[in-house]
């Protein structure tokens, strides 16, 4: 998958991102910079040991896009 300014993420096709939006419609698309900061704001919660392959490709491509390469977690 490759990102860009206009990639829209859905929250349901990917596990950990889904459960990330407990507070709004996961089947609702959203742009893929604001995914990658949720992944961000959001890493302690994300259980890498259930991340599929996709999901980590996923988590991968938006860092390349969005973080220079790097997914800044605390």
């Amino acid at each position: 998958m490759t990102t860009d300014a206009e990639t829209m993420i859905v929250p349901n096709d990917f596990p950990e991102l889904k459960s990330l939006v407990w507070n709004r419609d996961p089947a609702r698309a959203m742009p893929a910079c604001e995914a990658f900061a949720l992944y961000e704001r959001n890493w302690r919660f994300v259980d890498t040991g259930r991340l599929t392959e996709r999901e980590m490709r996923l988590i991968r491509d938006l860092a390349a896009a969005y973080g220079n390469g790097v997914l800044l977690v605390s």
